[in-house]
Formats: C-alpha cells, structure tokens, sequence
C-alpha cells in the first residue's frame, strides 16, 4: 500500500492487539493512531483503495474477537477531545476516543453526569455505545439511551449526523452497530446535575431475593446482586440518589489488595489443579469480604464503577424481565448438581436494564435481566470453562435470551434474525452504508452474515 507522509507519520507495522483479558489477538497489516477527523477519513479511504477490512478500537475491554482485525485497525486513544460542555443544556459532546473516565471526570469538574454507568469506564465512549454498554437500574436504559446526537463516518455515504430527528433509522441502528456500519467520530450526551448515591451492599440468601425478586427490583433506582456459587449466598447492592455528605469506602490495603487480590488469584492458580476446592473457596471469600452490610455515600461515577479484578473469560446475556426468577433458578440447580464436575467462579454478576428502541440493543423493546458469568484467567493462565458456557448459553436460548454484542457467544444470524425484529432492516442499512464490506471482520462475517466457517476461540 502506498501511504502519503501523513499516513505514514501516525501509522506502524508489526504491531500485534490483544484485548484486556489476553483471550483474543490479531496482528493487523498496519495499525494507525489518528489525531483529528481528516486523519480518519485518509484511513478509511486508503482501506476502500486497497479493500482492506479496517476495524477501530478503544481500549480493548471487549471479551470477544469484535475488535480484532488482519486489515487495517485504527487506535482511537488520541482522538479524545471534549468538543463542548453545554451547562444549560446538560449536554457534553465528545470526539469517540474519549475514555468515559474522562468524561465522567471533567463532567463532574462541570457539575454535570451522567445518569447511568457500567461496571467499568476504561472503554472509549464510542466503544461503549457501539455495544450498548450497560449499568443497572430497571428504569435506566443503556449508556446509548443516552446519546442525542452521533457523528458516522461511513464508506458509502461519507459523514452522517444522525439524531432522533435526522437520518433517524442511521440514528438507531449507529446506536448499537457493533462497529458494521461505519466508524463513530463523534457523540452528543444527554447529562444530568451532579449527583451522589448512597449505596447499600449487604448479604442475603439465594432464594430470599428470588422469592422477594420484583419488590427488590424496584426497592431502589439501582440495584444489582452477585450470587456465589455453590453456595446459598448472595450480595445484593442498591443505590438512590443522596444529598448527605461524601462518605466514600476507605482502602484497606491489606484486606482489599493482599488479600482479595494477591491471595485470591494465587489461590485460583492453585484451584486450577484441585477445582473442587472452589465451592471453599467462593464460600471463604465470601465470609471474609461480603458477610457484613456496608454504606457509602460518593459521587455517582464513583459509585457504579467497581473493581473487576483481572482477566476472564465472561458471558453475558439479556432474557426479558419477567422470565428472570425461572432462568436463575435453573441456573443455580445446574451449578449445584451438575454432574460434570464444573466449577464456578464468583460472581454470577445479575442486573437490570428499562426497555429501548435501538435496532440491536439487547434490551430492545422489553425491559430485561442481564446474567453474566466469569472465569478468571490467574495470571493470564487458561482454566475450564467451555462447559459451563455451553450450559449457560443452553439455558440463556431457553429464556429467549440476547447475547451482550461484546462478549464472545455463538448465537447464529438465524437466530439473532429471530429475536431482533429490526435484523433485517439493519443488514439492509450495513449494505447500503458498506457495500464492499470494508468494515466487516470475522466476528461480523460470523454473526451478522452466517459465516459459520469463520470462527472465533470460544
């Protein structure tokens, strides 16, 4: 390929991607770091020229091989700039590199926030919404509910500002497109004041909440729970709105690092030779960290964030509301007394999420359940976990579940044809948008186009 000086001034070779969780990798012919938008353009000229696949990426969280190319792939990190903090509107407008910690940083230097998060804000905010990132609360919609306005560089149409109000159908589908349909430049979020949350974590019985699950649902504004497997156990965590003071959790370094980091991922280490120790383990770890009820009080970003400790292998997926108490019941009688000897991990992470209209959202039109399970890799080192994905999935299908677009799954395009009604309408906009299928990798070939030889290490 013949790149001009600025091209080659900002681009590299030999680089090798690997994602957060060191699962999936790829070694991209060329590998860019854009500055401004013009940059972008160039790249994705160059890759129509050339009829590269061209992927972009953020910071990699994604536990699947969405992000990975052998084409071209455009590191997004210095494309990061806040465009305009409107106070009065409550708004905040973003180039798509920009980390959503940052956001939620200078956000609250703004007084402003925004009204729901993740687990985590290591992503890009582009990567967040291209996934439907989600937090919890059952009258929250995801992180791309949020947006109001989106900036699509694609290969056929150019740029394309889309909003609920311009090129709306662009709008819906860009809000959850997993990357198909072209590269995001730049987002405009809708925000809220300031905030804090007092939350609530404090233990309770399996079969407690699954007896009292709607009252504790709606209990508070958020609200999630981890259950630990085999045993009866559960952490249940809520938050509301607060104007008391700041009481934040003070670090214990010993207890919070020493051991529940250090300690605990030796001992996985250990237990990938002896996995029956495991149920001790996840009841140990329990009594030891989570037995006793505990209050904070912090600003929001603060408060839905946690630490997710270190690389796994995780499944997530979406089932409608009302179907939540039976799946979850299912799943815990088959991590009890399955008879293949399968050993879980702690936390069977359950949240829950209001209803949207984003063509591919998972919680499109129902409000639903997400249900995640993890496997830590110990010092990146592989353990089993192939049957009880294969179980959890059997179970998800069951309960008319959708796979979370990040993480990897083997939901097939007939199926995904079957529980998205907009499906179709959005293969038909890629097309259009895409013809020569620049930006289609192995992960989009697999799901969205059934080419069920291009596999992914699942």
């Amino acid at each position: 390929m013949i790149l001009d000086d600025r091209l080659k001034q900002i681009s590299g070779v030999n680089k090798k991607f690997s994602n957060w969780s060191k699962v999936f990798e790829c070694k991209p012919e060329l590998f860019f770091m854009p500055e401004n938008e013009d940059d972008i353009i160039k790249i994705v000229e160059l890759a129509k020229r050339y009829n590269k696949n061209v992927r972009a990426i953020g910071a990699g969280h994604s536990p699947s091989d969405l992000a990975c190319t052998e084409g071209l792939m455009i590191n997004m990190d210095n494309f990061n700039k806040i465009i305009e903090i409107d106070s009065e509107n409550k708004t905040v407008t973003a180039e798509a590199g920009t980390r959503v910690y940052k956001l939620n940083e200078v956000l609250q230097k703004n007084g402003l926030a925004l009204s729901n998060l993740g687990s985590i804000s290591e992503q890009s905010i582009a990567g967040a919404i291209s996934t439907a990132t989600h937090g919890s609360g059952i009258n929250f919609g995801n992180i791309s509910s949020q947006v109001i306005r989106l900036t699509l560089l694609t290969a056929s149409k150019g740029i394309i500002n889309c909003s609920a109000d311009e090129n709306d159908d662009v709008f819906k589908a860009s809000l959850c497109s997993i990357g198909a349909l072209g590269i995001i430049l730049k987002v405009k979020i809708r925000c809220e004041s300031a905030f804090k949350l007092e939350s609530k974590q404090f233990p309770m019985k399996f079969n407690d909440i699954l007896n009292n699950l709607d009252s504790i649902v709606n209990s508070a504004e958020h609200v999630r729970f981890w259950y630990f497997p085999h045993t009866e156990n559960c952490i249940i965590w809520k938050a509301d709105k607060t104007i008391k003071e700041l009481n934040p959790p003070k670090q214990n370094y010993f207890k919070d690092y020493i051991i529940s980091f250090h300690l605990y991922q030796f001992l996985l280490y250990i237990l990938r030779y002896f996995p029956s120790k495991l149920p001790l383990l996840n009841q140990k770890m329990f009594n030891y960290k989570f037995s006793q009820e505990k209050q904070f009080v912090d600003d929001s970003y603060k408060q839905f964030n946690f630490d997710c400790l270190f690389p796994q292998y995780t499944s997530e997926w979406a089932i409608p509301l009302e179907k939540t108490k039976e799946a979850l019941e299912k799943l815990y009688d088959w991590i009890n007394n399955n008879k293949e000897n399968v050993f879980v991990h702690y936390p069977v992470e359950v949240r829950f999420s209001d209803k949207d209209d984003i063509w591919l959202s998972p919680a499109y039109n129902r409000k639903v359940c997400y249900i995640g399970v993890i496997m830590y890799r110990p010092y990146d080192k592989p353990v089993s976990y192939k049957k009880l994905w294969a179980v959890f999935e059997k179970i998800m299908r069951s309960y008319d579940g959708r796979p979370h677009w990040a993480k990897a799954h083997t939901m097939t395009t007939i199926e995904l044809e079957k529980t998205y009604p907009k499906f179709k309408e959005f293969i038909k906009l890629q097309k259009s948008l895409d013809p020569n299928g620049i930006f289609l990798n192995s992960y989009l070939k697999r799901h969205l186009f059934n080419q069920m030889d291009v596999k992914a290490k699942l």
